[in-house]
């Protein structure tokens, strides 16, 4: 097994700092070989992890050939992928990558050095494309409504959710429930930063077009429907009152709705013929005050398992301080 490499910081105290770069691969061999060596001649002193997921193609091969760590992950997806390089590397700064050449190397210096300056526990690089095709003006859309969503909830501290490009402190990555099976693991990074409140940077990086020969593993309805009910069974998870508040408002709108016309038909001749209507509204208005009752039991919970998340991050001590 490699040891994980050291670089020196000008942080009071300067201890040496570990560093693992992560690449989840799944047929990349086109790529991997000059990722490896891009992100070896940027940061030298890092570790190099390549985690297949599966390929069919000579990635493992290839990968421990260009001088990397060669993992193997059999569940399929990048969830499980993140899931298990975050149980398995130890080092104080974990720099997390797709293996498919799209992200520039060049930004790992300046990453890791705004983390590591500032106390940060992410880092994010926000795409900038100077070629239309390599962020297609559906995608970029598509990650804006969604970040959007994220922002309006949780805090507006992001602006590219959806990147794949990270920088990560100790604490994050092993406090971080890593719970995605796909894609969506990257809404699961941003709303976990944003619920502890943790110190988080963005710093604009480059994203180009895939080399010639590799093919994206995004599928764009698929993994869009994927990343949109990550948002809601988060926002039901972390935030339960307004989730149930506003499906308890929307249950006393309808039964209002539709009962309303009963009681004002019974007020003017003392009759309810149409007594369908009136069951039915008076059942959506009492399912309104159930919704609304377990919105505030589950806000109770929900604050308590936050308070032992942040608890779980605080036992970790922060890089570059003495355990």
């Amino acid at each position: 097994m490699a040891e994980i490499g050291t670089i020196r910081t000008g942080i009071a105290p300067p201890p040496a700092v570990r560093i693992a770069v992560i690449l989840p691969c799944y047929n990349e061999e086109v790529a991997i070989a000059k990722v490896v060596g891009d992100f070896r001649a940027m940061l030298p002193n890092a570790a190099i992890y390549v985690f297949d997921n599966n390929s069919l193609d000579r990635t493992r091969e290839i990968a421990a050939r260009a001088g990397a760590v060669v993992r193997r992950e059999h569940q399929q997806g990048k969830g499980h992928v993140v899931a298990r390089a975050f149980a398995d590397v130890e080092a104080d700064v974990y720099v997390l990558v797709d293996g498919d050449d799209t992200y520039d190397a060049a930004a790992a210096p300046a990453m890791v050095g705004m983390l590591l300056a500032d106390r940060l526990d992410m880092v994010t690089g926000t795409r900038v494309a100077e070629i239309a095709a390599a962020y297609r003006r559906g995608h970029r859309l598509g990650n804006r409504v969604l970040t959007g969503a994220v922002r309006l909830v949780f805090g507006n501290r992001i602006t590219d959710m959806l990147s794949g490009y990270r920088v990560f402190s100790r604490r994050f990555v092993k406090s971080f429930p890593a719970m995605a099976s796909g894609f969506e693991t990257e809404t699961e990074f941003t709303v976990h930063a944003l619920e502890l409140s943790m110190p988080l940077g963005e710093l604009e990086i480059t994203y180009r077009e895939r080399p010639m020969g590799s093919a994206s593993k995004l599928r764009t309805y698929v993994d869009g429907i994927r990343i949109l009910r990550t948002i809601f069974t988060l926002v039901k998870n972390e935030r339960p009152l307004e989730f149930f508040s506003l499906v308890g408002v929307v249950l006393m709108t309808t039964g209002l709705l539709i009962g309303l016309p009963v009681v004002l038909e019974f007020f003017a001749t003392h009759l309810v013929p149409r007594l369908p209507s009136a069951i039915l509204a008076l059942g959506l208005v009492l399912l309104s005050f159930l919704s609304f009752a377990n919105g505030l039991v589950l806000a109770s919970v929900a604050r308590g398992r936050k308070e032992m998340k942040r608890l779980a991050y605080l036992a970790i001590p922060a890089t570059g301080t003495a355990p």
